[in-house]
């Protein structure tokens, strides 16, 4: 019995020693991996194992980073090419999270775990995140857009002696710059391996509404019309020039629209416009802008003798002593405005002059539009007296005293057509306007205040 238990702890014994054998080996095979990382361990294509966390920080950066920062994204146009280093964009992977990661790899599992992992490595592969900072490439492609970025220039025309001169057109262009980031960003990526991006920089070519080969169709005056305005005083006269020469050079493309408000503008004192008499109503009252109704009128009668229409034409209420009824055409800012559309299917360049109080448009055009002239005539067809003086008592006048509120007036009705002439005969008699003008009685105020 005594034997057999001495047996039995001489067997113990030898299992506790082979026990403690192997831990003390297993513990010593794997305390020297305490510092390093763990075989089988890679981060993207580069093995780490065995090496410390500062070796596998320096590897790691050495081949992905430093790589990373040297490539660019260059961005070709015709005229230059520009280039953005990944390193100006913040480029770059989280080398420190994933080399931690990397490292601590086992490191919580059981001293058996360990051995087993060390013995028999797992391949563990860890992939980096790449990140960068996308604004200093917006600030590049913006940099672009005010170096390439430019608006069309028309060309214009104008008259010297009896020759038109033309100043040639220039074409505009225009980046697509949200085109062009899109694409970058879609190719902007963390492979070291890939060469740098090049991207081919779409410029949109602008073109001019008015181009030089448009505006050498212009070769000849379709009509002109003049307007005498020496009865008008200073202030009067004053806002006539000023409008006329603000039309002077207008250029309008085929289907191009006039607007007589749009071109002149607004009538001020700082444009240099002056009080002047102008009809309001029935009446004559005074306003910056007085008298630029003759511009209006004048403008109209060479347009419609040049074979445009009217898209928006209004008759004085009363009748102007400087054209003939139904040949008017008034305005009024922010109420009345004189337009037309250019249909003649050639550019039409109008030209204005002021001389010798004098006013003249003159339109020119294609001389194929030369065939056939256009003139206005009227037919006053009623014409309605304004009956007996009306008098009014006005307490603030003196006894005696009269002014008068209303000038008579008679009233018209115009019928106004164009006439079309062709080789000598009248082919065409058409009715363009049908006018009324106001007819009204005169208004004398009387007084009856009393002296005291």
């Amino acid at each position: 019995m005594k034997k057999n238990v001495k047996i039995m702890i001489i067997i113990l014994l030898i299992v506790f020693l082979g026990v403690s054998g192997f831990y003390a080996y297993i513990n010593y095979s794997t305390k020297k991996w305490t510092s390093l990382v763990y075989p089988g361990v890679k981060i993207g294509d580069l093995d780490i194992s065995g090496k410390t966390l500062a070796q596998a920080k320096d590897m790691v950066s050495q081949k992905y980073q430093s790589t990373l920062l040297k490539k660019n994204v260059n961005i070709k146009t015709p005229q230059k090419t520009y280039s953005l280093n990944f390193a100006k964009m913040s480029a770059k992977y989280n080398v420190d999270e994933v080399v931690n990661e990397a490292f601590n790899y086992g490191k919580d599992l059981s001293l058996y775990k360990k051995y087993k992992l060390i013995r028999k490595p797992e391949s563990k592969l860890l992939n980096m995140k790449f990140t960068y900072d996308s604004k200093p490439l917006s600030d590049l492609i913006a940099n672009m857009k005010k170096e390439i970025n430019s608006n069309p220039k028309n060309a214009s025309i104008y008259r010297s002696g009896n020759y038109f001169v033309i100043t040639p057109d220039k074409k505009g262009y225009t980046l697509m710059d949200d085109k062009l980031k899109k694409e970058i960003i879609s190719k902007i990526n963390g492979d070291i391996n890939s060469p740098d991006i090049l991207v081919n920089a779409e410029i949109k070519t602008v073109l001019a509404s008015v181009t030089n080969e448009k505006l050498q169709t212009v070769n000849t005056k379709l009509s002109s019309f003049s307007s005498n305005f020496g009865t008008s005083a200073y202030g009067r006269s004053t806002n006539i020039t000023l409008a006329t020469n603000s039309i002077n050079g207008t250029i309008l493309m085929p289907g191009e629209s006039f607007s007589f408000n749009g071109t002149v503008g607004k009538r001020t004192a700082a444009k240099g416009y002056q009080p002047a008499p102008v009809d309001i109503g029935t009446k004559v009252s005074s306003d910056y802008g007085g008298g630029i109704c003759q511009v209006s009128t004048a403008l109209y009668n060479a347009i419609i003798r040049a074979n445009i229409k009217s898209t928006e034409r209004n008759h004085h209420s009363i009748p102007s002593t400087y054209i003939p009824l139904g040949m008017d055409a008034t305005v009024d800012w922010g109420n009345l405005d004189y337009k037309f559309t250019n249909t003649l299917g050639y550019p039409v360049f109008i030209e204005s002059i002021v001389s010798n109080k004098i006013l003249t448009f003159n339109v020119y055009s294609n001389s194929s539009l030369t065939n056939k002239s256009y003139t206005l005539v009227h037919d006053i067809y009623a014409a309605v007296n304004p009956g007996p003086t009306q008098y009014i008592d006005d307490a603030s006048l003196p006894v005696g005293s009269i002014v008068q509120e209303q000038f008579p007036l008679i009233g018209y009705k115009v019928r106004t057509y164009k006439d079309t002439t062709q080789n000598g005969n009248v082919i065409n008699h058409e009715l363009i306007s049908n006018d009324s003008y106001q007819v009204k009685a005169e208004v004398i105020r009387v007084g009856t205040k009393k002296e005291h």
